[in-house]
C-alpha cells in the first residue's frame, strides 16, 4: 500500500479513537479562530499532497515533492504579515496555503492543482514546472533549488533598508517589511547556504540592517542521507549577528509562539534570526522515491506515529476549539475539495510546442522610467577633474567609469557591489571615485564571496533596485554560476514573466595580461554563459564601444528586465596604442551619453573581400593583422560581433554581404567558445568559404608564454593568408 494511504488510514482511526502522540499541552497567544484556520491549511496541503500523488500515478501529474510532515509552516505563515517575502522551501505547501488565506482572491486549492498538472492556466508558472509560488502571496517561485535561494535572500532583505536610505520611490516591500527564507536541514550543509548565512550574520555584526528570517525545517534527513542528531543546533546556535530560536514544527501552537517572537524580533531589530523547526518526513523524497528501501522500518513508522496532524488534532481537542468529529470533517471536506478539483485541472490545456515553452524565457518589456538626466551642472560636479578630459581620448578603463558615473546620475536606482569596488575602486582602478561621487550605499564594497555578490543583486532586483555587481575576474564566475543558471535566468521562466530580477553584471575577464595572473586571472573560456538560455552576454573591444554597450545593457535590464552580463576585456583596459608606438590608436574621446549601440548590431571596419569575424581582443589583433594584410595587397573587414550571446545572426550576416571568404578569430578555447556558435551559423547560411583560428584547449600560463595559447596579430593574418590562398 501507497505509505499516503497508510498514513490518511491512520489518521482517521486514531482521530477518532483518541489515540494521538505525546506532547506538550496547547499554550501561547494563538487564538482559536486563527488554531482553526492553521488545521485547516495544513490538511489542506496534506491532501494536496495525497491528490497530487495519485495524479501522478493516473498520468496526470509528472513530479511531486511533497510537503507532508512540514505542515508546522502553516502556522510560521500565520505569524508573518503577507507582504513579507517569502523563498520557500520545496516541502512548504502548508505556507502557501495558509498564505492564501490571508488573502482574498486566491484559491489555493485551484491554483496549486493547476500547478501539479502542468495546465497552461497554473497562476505561477503557466505550465513549465510543478512549483510553489504565487505573485499575489509574495512568494517567488522555487523548483527543485538546494539552497540557491539563500543569498538572494539576504539581498532582498539588505534592499529593504537600502532603498529607505535612498529615498526610492515605489519599490515593493515595506519599509517595515521582512524577508522569510526557508530551507531544509541536508541543504543547510551546502557552500551556498553557508555563505549566505555567514554573509547576513557578517552584515548584522556590523549593524548593518538585515530583516531576514531564515528557517530550517530539520526533519532529519536528505533524501537518504540522515542528518546527525543534535548538528543544527550546533552548527548555528552561536553564531554572531545571528540570534538562534527553535521550536517543534510538530505543536501548531508552539510554533507560531515561537515563529511570532522570531517575526517580532526581526522586524524590531531588524536583524537575522535563525529560527529552527523540528519537522518528519512523511512518504520519501518525491517523485517515485520508496524510503522503505533505504530506511529500517521502525524509522520511517515513527514519523508516522508522529504525524503532524494527529498533534494538532490533539492540541486543538484539548484547547476546546473543535471535536474530533469537527477535525475530521474538515480533514474530509479538503480531501473532496483536491479530489473534485483535481478531476477538472487534468481536463485543462498544457504546453505542447517550443514556442510555448519558451514564451517566458524573455521577460515582458516595461515602461521605461521617465528621466531628463542630471543638470549640466549636476554633472560637471560629479565628474569633478575628469570634466576637462571627456573630449580626449582615453583608454577602456577610463570610458567605462565615466559610462557609469552617467548612468548612475541618470538612474537613482542603480546601484553596484563587489569585491573591491568601492573605496580601492576595483584591482584595475575602473570603479575608482564612484564611490566618493555616489556613496557608500550606492558602491559597495563586499564579503569575499561571489554567490554572495550575485545573490545580493539577485535579491536587490525584487525590490526595485537596478544592480551592477562585479565579479573580479570571470574564472571566479564558477564559484557561483548557479546563481545566474539556477536563479537569475530561471525566474522569469518559472514566473510566467511575473517576477524578473535584471541587472547587469560586470566581469573582468578573457587572456593576455602580461604580468598578472595565470588560469584564475586569466580564463578565455565564456562557454558557461553562453548556454544559459536567456542571458545576454556582451563583451566590447574599445573604449568607447564599451561606453555605448554599457548604456544599452543598462537599458535592457530596466526596460527589458533582461539579465546582461558584460565582459570586459582586462588587457584592454589599459590599451592606448594599436600600430607603433604612442599612436594612440586604440584610444577614443568619451561619447556624448545619449549614444549607445543597439543590441544586436555588430561593428565593421573596412570593406573587403576577406572578412574576419571576431570579438573582444580578437578585434585589438585582427585590427593589427589588416594593417599587414592590406600592404601586401589582401584588402579585409573586421567584423566585431559585441554580442556574443545570443549572437546578432541578422546583423552578422548583413555584414558579411559581398565577403568571398569568412575566417573567425576566437580568443577563447576551440572547445565550447563563440566561434563553434558562428560557424554553424555561417556553415547553415552555406554561402561562404570558412576557416576558425581559436585558441587552444588549455589553461592560460604566467610568465613569457602568457599569450602563446592564444592567436597573435602574426598568426590571425597567418590564417587570412591560408584561407586567401597566399601561402
Amino acid at each position: 500500500m501507497d505509505r499516503a494511504d497508510v498514513v490518511d488510514q491512520a489518521f482517521r482511526r486514531r482521530l477518532l479513537a483518541g489515540d494521538f502522540p505525546e506532547g506538550e499541552p496547547p499554550s501561547g497567544s494563538l487564538s482559536a479562530p486563527q488554531a482553526l484556520a492553521i488545521f485547516r491549511a495544513q490538511c489542506l496541503s496534506r491532501n494536496l499532497d495525497r491528490r497530487a500523488r495519485k495524479m501522478q500515478a493516473e498520468g496526470q501529474g509528472f513530479y511531486t515533492i511533497g510537503s507532508s510532515g512540514h505542515e508546522g509552516m502553516a502556522a510560521l505563515a500565520a505569524a508573518l504579515r503577507p507582504d513579507d517575502m517569502a523563498f520557500l522551501h520545496y516541502r512548504d505547501g502548508a505556507f502557501q496555503t495558509m498564505r492564501s488565506y490571508q488573502v482574498p482572491g486566491v484559491s489555493p486549492t485551484w491554483d496549486m492543482l493547476l500547478s501539479f498538472a502542468t495546465a497552461r492556466e497554473d497562476p505561477i508558472s503557466g505550465g513549465r514546472h510543478k512549483v510553489l509560488g504565487s505573485k499575489a502571496l509574495n512568494i517567488p517561485p522555487q523548483t527543485s533549488t538546494i539552497a540557491s535561494h539563500l543569498p538572494k535572500a539576504v539581498g532582498a532583505a539588505y534592499s529593504i533598508g537600502l532603498t529607505k536610505r535612498l529615498a526610492l520611490a515605489d519599490t515593493p516591500l515595506a519599509d517595515d517589511s521582512l524577508i522569510c527564507c526557508s530551507f531544509g536541514d541536508a541543504s543547510a550543509n551546502h557552500s551556498t547556504a553557508l555563505g549566505a548565512i555567514n554573509a547576513a550574520s557578517w552584515a548584522a555584526y556590523q549593524s548593518v540592517p538585515m530583516p531576514l528570517l531564515f528557517v530550517c525545517e530539520d526533519n532529519g534527513i536528505g533524501i537518504s542521507t540522515r542528518t546527525p542528531r543534535g548538528w543544527i543546533a550546533a552548527n548555528f546556535q552561536h553564531k554572531p549577528g545571528l540570534r538562534y530560536m527553535a521550536a517543534d514544527g510538530l505543536d501548531l501552537f508552539e510554533t507560531y509562539e515561537v515563529a511570532a517572537k522570531a517575526v517580532n524580533h526581526v522586524r524590531r531589530s531588524r536583524k537575522p534570526v535563525f529560527l529552527h523547526l523540528r519537522t518528519v518526513r512523511l512518504y520519501g523524497h518525491a517523485g517515485s522515491d520508496v524510503q522503505q528501501a533505504y530506511l529500517p522500518r521502525d524509522v520511517f513508522e515513527d514519523w508516522e506515529a508522529d504525524d503532524p496532524l494527529l498533534h494538532s488534532a490533539r492540541l486543538l481537542i484539548a484547547a476546546g476549539v473543535a471535536d474530533a468529529a469537527d477535525l475530521l470533517s474538515i480533514y474530509t471536506d479538503t480531501e473532496a475539495q483536491c479530489t473534485r478539483v483535481a478531476r477538472e485541472v487534468c481536463k485543462r490545456p498544457r504546453l505542447r510546442t517550443a514556442d510555448q515553452v519558451m514564451q517566458s524565457l524573455i521577460p515582458p518589456a516595461r515602461p521605461a522610467a521617465s528621466s531628463n538626466g542630471p543638470s549640466p551642472e549636476a554633472r560637471m560636479k560629479a565628474f569633478g577633474a575628469d570634466a576637462k578630459m571627456l573630449s580626449t581620448p582615453q583608454p577602456m578603463s577610463r570610458l567605462i567609469n565615466w559610462a557609469l558615473t552617467d548612468l548612475m546620475l541618470t538612474h537613482p536606482n542603480i546601484v553596484m557591489m563587489g569585491e573591491d569596488v568601492g573605496r580601492k575602486g576595483g584591482v584595475y582602478g575602473v570603479t575608482q571615485k564612484l564611490a566618493d561621487r555616489f556613496g557608500a550605499d550606492r558602491v559597495i564594497d563586499t564579503l569575499l564571496d561571489e554567490q554572495s555578490i550575485l545573490g545580493l543583486a539577485i535579491g536587490m532586483a525584487h525590490n526595485g533596485v537596478l544592480p551592477i555587481p562585479e565579479i573580479q575576474f570571470l574564472a571566479y564566475l564558477h564559484n557561483a554560476e548557479d546563481q545566474l543558471r539556477g536563479e537569475a535566468a530561471t525566474l522569469s521562466f518559472f514566473s510566467d514573466g511575473q517576477f524578473t530580477n535584471p541587472m547587469v553584471l560586470r566581469i573582468a575577464g578573457l587572456g593576455y595580461q602580461k604580468g598578472f595572473g595565470g588560469h584564475f586571472h586569466n580564463d578565455n573560456s565564456l562557454a558557461v554563459l553562453r548556454d544559459i538560455p536567456g542571458i545576454i552576454l556582451a563583451c566590447p573591444s574599445r573604449g568607447d564601444d564599451a561606453a555605448k554597450m554599457l548604456r544599452e545593457c543598462l537599458r535592457l535590464a530596466q526596460e527589458e528586465q533582461r539579465v546582461v552580463v558584460f565582459v570586459e576585456p582586462i588587457a584592454l583596459y589599459p590599451m592606448r596604442d594599436l600600430h607603433t608606438d604612442k599612436d594612440g590608436g586604440w584610444m577614443a574621446p568619451y561619447p556624448a551619453p545619449d549614444l549607445r549601440i543597439p543590441f544586436g548590431q555588430v561593428g565593421v571596419t573596412g570593406d573587403g573581400p576577406l572578412a574576419i569575424v571576431t570579438y573582444g581582443n580578437g578585434r585589438y589583433l585582427s585590427t593589427k593583422a589588416q594593417n599587414a594584410l592590406a600592404a601586401e595587397g589582401i584588402d579585409t573587414r573586421v567584423i566585431d560581433l559585441r554580442w556574443l550571446a545570443p549572437l546578432p545572426e541578422e546583423s552578422l550576416i548583413a555584414a558579411l554581404e559581398g565577403a568571398q571568404n569568412v575566417l573567425i578569430v576566437d580568443e577563447c578555447r576551440r572547445s565550447g567558445n563563440v566561434s563553434e556558435g558562428v560557424m554553424t551559423l555561417l556553415q547553415e547560411k552555406g554561402r561562404w568559404p570558412l576557416a576558425r583560428h581559436a585558441a587552444a584547449d588549455s589553461f592560460i600560463a604566467t610568465g613569457p608564454a602568457f599569450a602563446a595559447t592564444m592567436p597573435s596579430a602574426d598568426s590571425i593574418a597567418d590564417a587570412a593568408r591560408a584561407l586567401w590562398g597566399r601561402l
